[in-house]
C-alpha cells in the first residue's frame, strides 16, 4: 500500500509513566477524512533495536481514541501495561456509533476498511512492530468488544487473540437492558447505516458480531470475553457465550461483579493482557 495514503503528525506527547505516548493523525481514503490515535511505546522503545508486539485496543460507543488514557480509574494504566508486556498499544478513534464495520450505505462510517487496510499497514510502517498476525492481538470495550470480535472474526490474518470487555455481542437492542428511547436511537443510527437487516437467530445479520461464531471455530483465534453481571449487554454476552459452546468453539468467559462503567474496564484490561500475552510471539 503506498504511504502516500496516510499523513502523520507527532502531536504533543503525554506521559503517565516511562511509557511514552504518541498522538498522531492516520488519513483514511476510504473514507477522505483523517481520524486520531494514540500509540503507546514501552519506556525502552527509543533505544532498542528490536520489534515489539502490537495490541489494539478500541473504545466505546460515543468514546474516543483518548479514553483508555484519560477515563480509567487508574492513571497510567496503559502505559504500565505497555511497560510490564513490553509491547505497543494503539487505540485507535472511530465514529461514535459505528460499531467498527464498513456501512453498505454511508462512505463516512468505513471503519472495518479503516481499521484492516489503513491503520494496521500504518502503524506497521511508522513503527517497530513485528508485523504478523502471530504479534498482533485486539480487545475493547462495549462498541470496541464489538469491533474486536467482529475484525478478528473477519479477517483472522491480522489477529492471533481477540478479547471483549462487556461487549456488544449482539446489535440488537431488543436484547439491551435500556430505556426506550436508547434502544430507539441506536436502532434508527443501525437502520441509517445498514438499511433493513434482520435481528433474528439463527441467520442473523452479517453486521453483528454473533454471526460470526462458525468463523471463529474455524479461525482458532484464541478469544477471551467478558462482562459485568449488572451490565445493560449481558444478555448478549450470554448469547454469544452459549453459541460459542454449542459449536465447541474455545474461548474463555468470565461474568463478575460489575456493570457498564469505567471502573470495571479498569479492572478488566489487566486479565486481559495477562490472557492475551500467552499468545504473542516476540520474534
Amino acid at each position: 500500500m503506498k504511504k502516500l495514503l496516510f499523513l502523520l503528525f507527532l502531536l504533543p506527547t503525554f506521559s503517565f509513566s516511562q511509557a511514552k505516548v504518541d498522538t498522531i493523525e492516520v488519513f483514511s481514503k476510504a473514507m477522505d477524512k483523517t481520524l486520531k490515535a494514540a500509540v503507546t511505546v514501552p519506556s525502552g522503545y527509543d533505544n532498542s533495536q528490536e520489534s515489539y508486539p502490537v495490541l489494539y485496543l478500541l473504545h466505546g460507543g460515543s468514546g474516543a481514541f483518548s479514553d483508555w488514557h484519560q477515563k480509567v480509574t487508574e492513571p497510567g494504566l496503559v502505559n504500565r501495561l505497555a511497560d510490564q508486556y513490553d509491547l505497543i498499544i494503539v487505540t485507535p478513534g472511530v465514529g461514535p456509533s459505528s460499531y467498527y464495520f464498513d456501512s453498505p450505505l454511508m462512505d463516512s462510517v468505513q471503519y472495518e476498511t479503516y481499521m484492516t487496510t489503513e491503520l494496521i499497514p500504518f502503524i506497521d510502517s511508522n513503527y517497530k512492530t513485528l508485523a504478523q498476525k502471530e504479534s498482533r492481538a485486539i480487545t475493547g470495550l462495549s462498541m470496541g468488544g464489538h469491533g474486536s470480535i467482529y475484525l478478528s472474526a473477519k479477517h483472522p490474518e491480522l489477529f492471533v487473540a481477540a478479547g471483549s470487555m462487556s461487549g456488544v455481542m449482539n446489535i440488537d437492542t431488543r436484547m439491551w437492558k435500556v430505556p426506550e428511547g436508547f434502544s430507539t436511537l441506536r436502532t434508527s443510527q443501525q437502520k441509517e447505516m445498514l438499511g433493513d437487516i434482520n435481528y433474528d437467530a439463527p441467520n442473523f445479520n452479517p453486521f453483528t458480531a454473533v454471526a460470526y461464531t462458525d468463523k471463529m471455530k474455524e479461525n482458532g483465534i484464541a478469544l477471551i470475553i467478558d462482562c459485568g453481571v449488572d451490565d445493560f449487554l449481558i444478555a448478549t454476552n450470554r448469547q454469544m457465550h452459549q453459541l460459542l459452546l454449542e459449536n465447541e468453539t474455545p474461548h474463555d468467559y468470565t461474568e463478575r461483579p460489575g456493570a457498564h462503567t469505567w471502573v470495571y474496564w479498569t479492572e478488566a484490561l489487566p486479565f486481559h493482557l495477562l490472557y492475551i500475552d500467552k499468545y504473542l510471539k516476540r520474534n
